[in-house]
């Protein structure tokens, strides 16, 4: 392991003359070997192995089933489109391949522009890597479309990562979630298209009866050549979309006709298990789930936030049932949580340590804000019903202000005592 070490050491560049390849080695020695930095002085420190690039290695692992389900699920998708092989694990090496070729640009492109751009803040101020994109870099992709515009994509990265995060001084420091900055570019950026139903399903040149499917070398070169050699199944160019699909997620079905119109499409056990149209990675709520509970354990994320944002969700369903105006507010409160992306936002994107409340009260008032106006906004705006997307980062902008009131409450408490 010294010998390891010692070579390690001697790749090291120049900090002065070589800034950006002391940079891009300090990242790598770094995610090899935990720092050995210690405090000095006198009195009693603890220290152990868990830096910053390894807490956050923990969300990545936790995320590590949405992504093998969200690939699959986006070739599954792609086949219900065309009328084939629309039971669930019919023909898997068809549905896996078709959604490891949809992910793979996606994710490289996210991580060379996310990258990229870290890298040059990281030289140009002279320090090491952040490792702040290590997990909007994961996050990014299971929150987008698998029909995704790569070009949309690049520039929603780098408007994340450039105005969200370093103009505010780089990782730590920014004020809003940079995967759903992201997100929230694209949505504002392309509404009509990111509203519709085309870019949930993939692969289709359009989801009208008849449209042809748009394969590649990747499906009908690489991919037919392999299974063909097993006597699999193997991708049909002459496919078309069948007859009386439609590609319209549970709530685009539910703001328009409530849970009546959702049910006649999508059954409570595909919409549970993730078997629907929607983002790559936040579909299948029981993988989430089992994300959040390791993040929980692994003491990553708060369980207080995650907790009291399923509360704010359900008093707020509670009051929209007994109102019931429209057919939104009349969808039985408990069945919001198989639509959307409640549990995802709830375990991935609401308890961001940076950008979440900090104290042990706030988080509770945090969480529970995100809830309840997550909620609002899915069911009383028409053009957008989801809703946690824009309530996380409105709490966001206000997570500072609840903790700065809790902080001065203590200390006003504590001065009555003294």
């Amino acid at each position: 392991m010294n010998k390891l070490l010692k070579f390690v050491k001697s790749l090291e560049p120049n900090k002065e003359k070589s800034p950006l390849l002391y940079t891009l080695y300090d990242g790598f020695f770094t995610f090899l070997y935990a720092p050995n930095h210690v405090t000095h002085g006198p009195g009693v420190h603890i220290r152990d192995r868990m830096d910053l690039k390894r807490l956050m290695v923990h969300v990545v692992l936790a995320l590590g089933v949405c992504y093998l389900f969200g690939m699959y699920n986006t070739g599954h998708q792609h086949f219900k489109a065309l009328g084939i092989h629309t039971s669930f694990f019919d023909a898997a090496n068809l549905k896996l391949h078709f959604g490891i070729g949809k992910m793979i640009p996606i994710f490289l492109v996210t991580h060379i522009v996310g990258l990229g751009i870290e890298f040059y803040y990281a030289a140009r101020k002279g320090h090491g890597i952040e490792e702040g994109f290590l997990v909007s870099g994961a996050l990014i992709p299971l929150i987008m479309p698998p029909d995704i515009p790569l070009l949309w994509l690049a520039m929603a990265v780098a408007f994340a990562v450039i105005l969200g995060k370093e103009a505010f001084g780089g990782t730590g420091m920014n004020v809003w979630n940079v995967a759903l900055l992201a997100r929230v570019f694209i949505f504002f950026a392309y509404p009509t298209t990111i509203s519709g139903d085309e870019v949930w399903v993939a692969g289709l040149e359009s989801t009208a009866a008849g449209s042809a499917v748009d394969y590649s070398w990747w499906h009908t070169g690489l991919g037919n050549w392999v299974f063909d050699l097993f006597g699999w199944e193997l991708f049909n160019p002459a496919m078309v979309v069948a007859d009386g699909y439609t590609g319209a997620t549970p709530l685009g079905l539910a703001a328009k006709g409530g849970w009546d119109a959702v049910t006649q499409v999508y059954s409570e056990t595909a919409m549970w298990w993730g078997a629907i149209p929607g983002s790559v990675g936040e579909t299948c709520k029981p993988f989430i789930i089992l994300g959040a509970l390791f993040l929980i354990f692994t003491r990553v994320a708060s369980w207080r936030i995650m907790a009291s944002m399923f509360i704010g969700a359900v008093f707020t369903g509670v009051l929209f049932n007994a109102f019931g105006a429209t057919p939104f507010m009349q969808v039985p409160w408990e069945y919001h949580f198989y639509m959307g992306s409640f549990f995802f936002a709830m375990a991935f994107m609401a308890t961001d340590p940076v950008t979440a409340s900090a104290t042990a009260k706030g988080k509770w008032i945090y969480g529970f804000m995100i809830g309840v106006v997550g909620m609002i906004v899915r069911v009383l705006n028409p053009a957008y019903p989801e809703g946690w997307m824009l309530a996380i980062l409105f709490m966001n902008t206000f997570a500072p202000l609840i903790d700065h009131f809790i902080i001065q409450g203590n200390i006003s408490k504590r001065l009555k005592h003294a």
